[in-house]
């Protein structure tokens, strides 16, 4: 078994000890979504009407989805990856790969489509991403991933639409 598949899982059941999603769903206002000037800016009103809970959970408090859950984890088809928030165009289906993790993971992002700070929760350092446009939280970048970068952008499902190559605009 796998060295990160251990730890997800690991991790999965202990959050399943401590009443379902509870751990993954620990935010405070200290961990909204990261400061500076993004070029689409709404209220959390408007994201609220804009996202799902669950979205806006993820994307505006840094909510991580459960492990599994997602149906992206398992898309083939050739396309994009945008933003749920703002729709900016983040991932493509090129660089994706199944690192076993049970979330949509990525080797690299499209050039200047995410932002990155570092994340001190749940008693670790990570570097968690975001969308460079919206700020949306997206997920968190670690060093083992595959060739040519050795990164796996372990990207939430909610926090994402896909969009299959040919699809109209």
């Amino acid at each position: 078994m796998k060295r990160r598949t251990l730890l997800t899982t690991g991790a999965t059941a202990v959050a399943t000890l401590l009443g379902g999603t509870a751990l993954w769903r620990a935010t405070s206002p200290a961990t909204a979504a990261p400061k500076g000037d993004f070029e689409f800016v709404l209220t959390d009103a408007e994201w609220r009407e804009r996202l799902t809970p669950e979205q806006f959970r993820i994307l505006r408090e840094h909510g991580t989805e459960r492990a599994f859950s997602s149906p992206l984890d398992k898309e083939t088809r050739p396309g994009m990856y945008h933003c749920a928030g703002c729709d900016q165009a983040l991932y493509s289906s090129e660089t994706k790969y199944d690192s076993g993790t049970g979330w949509p993971s990525f080797w690299e992002a499209e050039e200047g489509a995410i932002g990155t700070m570092e994340d001190r929760s749940f008693f670790m350092v990570r570097t968690e991403c975001h969308c460079s446009r919206c700020g949306g939280h997206l997920g968190h970048i670690f060093d083992d991933g595959p060739p040519p970068t050795g990164k796996r952008h372990c990207i939430n499902g909610l926090a994402l639409n896909f969009v299959p190559a040919g699809a109209p605009a």
